[in-house]
């Protein structure tokens, strides 16, 4: 973020995430255990090595060790890339397809996150070890998990895509690695003995997809109360008998994310309970602001295009290039020549970004303005000055760039009469429906 911080000492729980204690004599925050009636002892007793046994976790343990400044920053921003990869990804490929398995692969070694299942202490030449990378994938949740617990538009973001991060990795592990990690967390599901499972195949065959008699006897089966699996039971994926359901082995993902859903949600729902006092302190909250903000997309902010678009060009290029949010203000534009602030700012940052010059905005907004019922000495007077402001003219002199996604979904919504906003967060599922019919977008394109 730029900003040097004070040195200080952190406290991290499983729940309740950071809390300022008192400055110490280096660089670095010191991540220690709550202390908990009667749970101290257990938590300072288990060593680093014990947490990062498994390649995979439910983080139910904070980390206990000193992490210096620059790994806080570092590793909360590189979970928050592979966060927004999946999410991308998620919507851009079938999940656990090949080439989404390919790309998720890709982001996880250029990132440096754990995909091995086996823990190796030694350095890779020029690499990191994975100890190194289970290490960094249990920090960067923590830090993450309290930056994205302030609002619930960020909590629900934050789950799903550490849901679908979770389900990923549960599935790229062996058949053995998949039960070693359900005994290490203590989800202690009955497997079906091999006698029951023969007097139970022909059931077992019809109720689950892709089984058949061979197969049937390579797969484990486990026994789970049908309540606990209420997903499979809806789409009728599974036998049930007796209050339990049969899950096959391959199904049981599904019981693990809701496992770890609810346990995300009830540590991010105490989480956000403990933030006035980490909002309290000036030097930690411009960071988790801007973690919960930031855009970690391609950097745009150097303006190479300056002067190479012209103003004819706009309107052929919203039909093909511009994104649906910028095509739709627009739109609106030319159709009633006039936007209200909000969206001739979220519109006037995105044409300075794509290399609109100072004059060319001057020109391209008192044109249209004036074609409404404004003139062109009172855009002079009342218009003007903010589209200077824009280009760091007036005021505190600031060289604005456009706004984030993730600041046109999150803040400032429109109104009635607005066309600001982003159009999949803000408008009626229908209406986006019918835009989409407009512009050409295949049927299964609009489903996506």
């Amino acid at each position: 973020s730029g900003v040097i911080y004070p040195r200080f000492v952190w406290n991290v729980s499983s729940l309740a995430g950071f809390r300022l204690l008192e400055e110490t004599g280096s660089d670095c925050f010191k991540i220690i255990a709550m202390q908990f009636p009667g749970r101290r002892k257990k938590l300072i007793g288990s060593s680093q090595n014990d947490l990062y046994d498994h390649c995979l976790q439910f983080y139910g343990q904070p980390p206990l060790e000193n992490i210096s400044l620059t790994e806080f920053e570092t590793f909360a921003v590189e979970r928050l890339k592979l966060l927004k990869t999946v999410e991308n990804l998620g919507v851009s490929y079938v999940k656990n397809s090949d080439p989404y398995t390919k790309k998720m692969e890709a982001e996880f070694s250029s990132l440096n996150f754990p995909l091995k299942t086996e823990l190796d202490d030694r350095k890779i030449q020029g690499g990191t070890s994975e100890y190194d990378k289970r290490r960094k994938d249990h920090i960067s949740h923590f830090i993450l998990r309290l930056a994205y617990c302030q609002t619930e538009d960020l909590r629900r973001w934050f789950i799903q895509q550490e849901m679908d991060l979770f389900r990923f990795r549960f599935g790229y592990l062996p058949p053995r690695h998949k039960t070693d990690f359900l005994h290490k967390n203590n989800l202690k599901y009955e497997t079906v003995s091999a006698e029951e499972k023969k007097s139970l195949k022909d059931k077992l065959i019809a109720s689950s997809y892709g089984l058949s008699g061979i197969t049937l006897e390579e797969y484990d089966f486990y026994k789970v109360p049908f309540q606990d699996a209420l997903d499979l039971v809806r789409t009728r994926k599974v036998y049930l008998l007796a209050g339990n359901a049969y899950i096959p082995h391959h199904e049981i993902i599904t019981i693990v994310l809701n496992d770890f859903r609810t346990r995300l949600s009830k540590a991010l729902a105490v989480t956000a309970r403990s933030l006035p006092a980490v909002q309290s302190d000036e030097r930690l909250q411009p960071l988790l602001s801007h973690l919960s903000h930031a855009y970690v997309g391609q950097d745009y902010s150097i303006q190479k295009n300056i002067g190479k678009i012209s103003l004819e060009q706009i309107d052929p290029l919203s039909g093909k290039s511009f994104p649906l949010c910028m095509r739709h203000l627009h739109k609106a534009l030319r159709e009633n020549h006039h936007l209200r602030h909000g969206g001739r700012m979220q519109y006037g940052l995105f044409l300075k970004g794509i290399g609109l010059t100072l004059e060319q905005a001057l020109q391209f907004w008192r044109s249209e303005f004036v074609k409404g019922k404004v003139d062109a000495d009172k855009f002079d007077k009342a218009y003007a000055y903010s589209v200077r402001h824009m280009f760091g003219k007036e005021g505190k002199r600031t060289d604005y760039t456009p706004y984030s996604c993730m600041k046109v979904i999150l803040s400032n919504p429109p109104s009635q009469g607005d066309y600001h906003g982003c159009p999949f967060r803000h408008s009626d599922p229908e209406l986006l429906k019918q835009k989409l019919q407009n512009y050409k977008v295949s049927p299964s394109g609009i489903n996506q």
